[in-house]
């Protein structure tokens, strides 16, 4: 299996080098050359799988450089129930990503029982994992630039921590995410982790790691790759809750069902794309946003028009409150018919601060075989969501699980079984519950009082250049 660039001009790569490599050349994204395809043979084997074996089955299409033993033994770290329980010793946790049944036909699954409370962990674990195998083989070291809107940053470093070789720059907005999820990142004092809040949104933290990545000769000299879901591995590891999920869903690999994933970046519902273009049986993707609700007008109305920080903005859902979508450049792809000049030509609109339309195009008459739905949720909503599904069922949901379900039960087509991805437990957003509820959410004994605990971290203007010398002295050092 080789690897391509959402823009075209890039040589083609192994699993191992994007992997390691973050970027394409050009700028693009990778994806494989062409989408794996799973038998109805393999889709009756799989059924039963535990997670760590569906997840080699899975993998094992993507990962074809690395030896079946040692993916098979990487997985199979990984995904235990120790590391998935959050102390739990029920059943649910050997499922590592049980369903949670509210009413006949929804379902939550549970992709929130790791190590930082969110469904980042389901990939970002697997990811350290491979990680630190991969720079063994090579003999090298990996600095790895991130930016996050809050849960990606906390997985990834959780995941790298103490990993030889490795160490973790995450760039996060100042005071742009919760408390809780401030104090999971800023209170770790590995050396090998490096906090740095930027002035400003998300966007721009993630703009400034793509900058970098973009200076090729800088990205060589300091050995810098990425763990946000532009890595391609990250997205790969996603694919194997979706087949997992759909197996506890349904009986039969006759039947269809809708997901619905709250959406900030597109790399949780692209996973989900993927794998419906592998073959998984999904009837329906339905994308939720929040007030940035960028995504949401695209599928709506056909125009892509990203929003400047000026015009984003802060939700009580932070880590969806994001205006340009890195993974939706490989839904394009895909879209176009993986035409790199077309994408080259709409990102070159995009990355000027533009927007482009692809309404009564080819490209928008084609868009409902993909089976995407969109909507939006706000503040009352997801408030109104939390209470009813406390009320009803008893059930605890987070700000961005809120927004899954509301948006997940507008637009479900009322034939298919709904299975809303689950974003983060409650605890991470303790604020908006107590407003909701009024009353403290539960969080895991070994993370109370985790606010309280020094924290460090590096105050940076979003200036591309002093990242660059903050992270050249400290590779120095």
């Amino acid at each position: 299996m080789k690897y391509i660039s959402t823009r075209g001009n890039a040589p083609a790569k192994t699993f191992t080098e994007i992997l390691l490599g973050g970027l394409a050349p050009d700028g693009g994204l990778y994806l494989p050359e062409r989408y794996p395809q799973v038998t109805r043979e393999e889709l009756d084997a799989w059924r039963s799988l535990s997670y760590a074996d569906l997840a080699f089955e899975v993998l094992s299409k993507f990962a074809t450089d690395i030896p079946a033993n040692d993916l098979r033994a990487i997985v199979h770290k990984t995904y235990t129930a120790e590391v998935y329980s959050n102390g739990r010793a029920d059943s649910d946790a050997t499922q590592i990503t049980p369903l949670r049944k509210l009413s006949d036909g929804v379902f939550i699954q549970e992709l929130s029982n790791g190590p930082t409370l969110a469904f980042k962990d389901m990939a970002m674990q697997l990811l350290g994992n491979l990680f630190e195998y991969a720079l063994a083989k090579q003999h090298e070291e990996l600095n790895i630039l991130g930016a996050t809107s809050g849960d990606t940053g906390s997985a990834a470093e959780y995941a790298m921590r103490g990993k030889r070789g490795i160490r973790v720059f995450m760039l996060s907005p100042e005071g742009k995410m919760s408390s809780f999820q401030r104090a999971q990142m800023y209170s770790l004092q590995d050396p090998n982790i490096f906090n740095i809040a930027i002035h400003g949104f998300f966007d721009d933290a993630q703009d400034m790691v793509k900058a970098v990545s973009n200076d090729h000769a800088y990205k060589a000299a300091h050995k810098i790759g990425t763990v946000n879901s532009i890595n391609c591995g990250r997205v790969s590891a996603q694919i194997v809750y979706y087949f997992k999920g759909y197996f506890a869903a349904t009986k039969s690999n006759d039947e269809q069902v809708a997901f619905s994933v709250p959406s900030g970046n597109f790399g949780n519902i692209c996973a989900g794309h993927i794998a419906r273009m592998m073959g998984l049986p999904i009837g329906q993707l339905i994308l939720a946003t929040n007030e940035n609700d960028v995504l949401d007008e695209f599928f709506r109305t056909g125009v892509y028009r990203p929003r400047d920080t000026k015009h984003t903005y802060e939700t009580s859902s932070p880590s969806m409150d994001i205006s340009k979508a890195s993974n939706f450049e490989r839904f394009m792809f895909d879209l176009v018919g993986r035409d790199g000049a077309k994408v080259r030509e709409f990102w070159s609109k995009v990355d000027k601060g533009g927007s482009f339309d692809i309404k009564g195009t080819d490209y928008w008459h084609a868009l409902p075989k993909f089976d995407f739905a969109s909507g939006k949720s706000t503040h009352e909503d997801r408030l109104k969501t939390i209470r009813e599904m406390w009320e009803e069922y008893g059930v605890m949901v987070d700000t961005h699980t809120a927004d899954g379900l509301k948006v997940g039960l507008e637009q479900r087509r009322p034939s298919l079984p709904l299975i809303c991805l689950e974003t983060a437990l409650p605890a991470k957003f303790a604020e908006t519950l107590r407003e909701a509820l009024g009353r403290e959410p539960e969080r895991p004994v070994a993370l109370e009082g985790i606010e309280d605990l020094p924290q460090r971290c590096e105050v940076m203007e979003a200036d591309v250049a002093k990242l660059k010398a903050f992270i050249s002295a400290n590779v120095a050092g």
